[in-house]
């Protein structure tokens, strides 16, 4: 017994002096995140983790104690009753009561993943090999987004370009999505081929892209800033290259942004636009042979 209890003292003050450890525990941790969702998953998942040290402190506590205490070599015997109704009711009810005030909060977090209710933008997301396309429902802004130049160039082989020399390599975009701060995002989410998901981790969520299928999620940021994803699922020779990078801006950068793109679509449409209107239709060419042959 003294012996476990010098190696947990030595193991707590290896851990309590070890900063590059503890960097390492923050990195495999669920990130707190920078919306409501992320926070609210973060922290059921804290709380359910140490609900389970808790059991497993007192169950293995209970096991090791009664195995370094009742043992032989210390003049115990085996138990002569067969059972025990008050300690069956007891380790039945205790569990019961537990995974009940567990189940509470993880419901309502379940429930409020899905809530999609009260969005105050929606965009369609649709997953290619091997990019993704933003649809803003409504806004009539639509484009592709593809991984950027620079790490398309460091990537191939034989580029000579150092990849740790590209700022965010596989992690940046042409085209990022953009969406402004501190509102409801709906994301719609489906694929044109084969199974993507997108995923942002500082979001909290992570969603298949299936073709035919329509997925949905939501966030709302509350913190400026750009935050990179990636795809999670398998999905071809360059999965690993097809990122996703969400811009969040303040409301009035968003609206300056979101009319930018208006804008530029409608110039360039509008040259489309008055060649199809000059463009002669089939019966007036056919008038104009006609004339033109007589």
């Amino acid at each position: 017994m003294k012996m476990v209890k010098r190696a947990f003292v030595a193991g707590v003050a290896l851990l309590g002096g070890a900063s590059p450890a503890m960097a390492a525990w923050s990195d495999i941790n669920l990130r707190v995140g920078v919306t409501e969702l992320s926070r609210d998953i973060h922290g059921l998942h804290m709380l359910i983790l140490w609900i389970c040290v808790a059991i497993a402190v007192a169950v293995f506590g209970v096991m090791i104690y009664s195995i370094a205490t009742f043992r032989k070599s210390k003049g115990a015997v085996p138990a002569t009753f067969d059972h025990n109704t008050k300690a069956e009711v007891i380790w039945t009810v205790i569990p019961v009561i537990i995974l009940v005030a567990m189940a509470i909060p993880a419901a309502r977090t379940l429930v409020k993943i899905d809530d999609t209710r009260g969005s105050e933008l929606t965009v369609k997301v649709t997953g290619y090999q091997w990019k993704w396309q933003y649809e803003y429902v409504g806004e009539g802004v639509s484009f592709f987004s593809t991984l950027a130049r620079t790490s398309d160039e460091a990537r191939q082989l034989d580029s000579g370009i150092d990849p740790s020399s590209v700022e965010n390599y596989l992690l940046e975009v042409d085209n990022p999505l953009v969406v402004p701060q501190g509102r409801k995002v709906r994301v719609l989410i489906t694929a044109n081929d084969v199974i993507h998901a997108w995923w942002v981790p500082d979001f909290g969520m992570k969603k298949d892209a299936i073709p035919g299928y329509i997925n949905e999620l939501w966030f709302r940021a509350d913190e400026p800033g750009t935050y990179r994803g990636q795809c999670a699922e398998l999905c071809g020779r360059d999965h690993g290259f097809m990122p996703v990078v969400v811009v969040v801006k303040p409301q009035a950068e968003y609206d300056a942004w979101l009319a930018e793109q208006k804008a530029a679509r409608q110039a360039a449409a509008a040259p489309v636009a008055q060649a199809a209107a000059l463009a002669p239709t089939v019966d007036q060419a056919a008038t104009i042979r006609v004339a033109n042959a007589e």
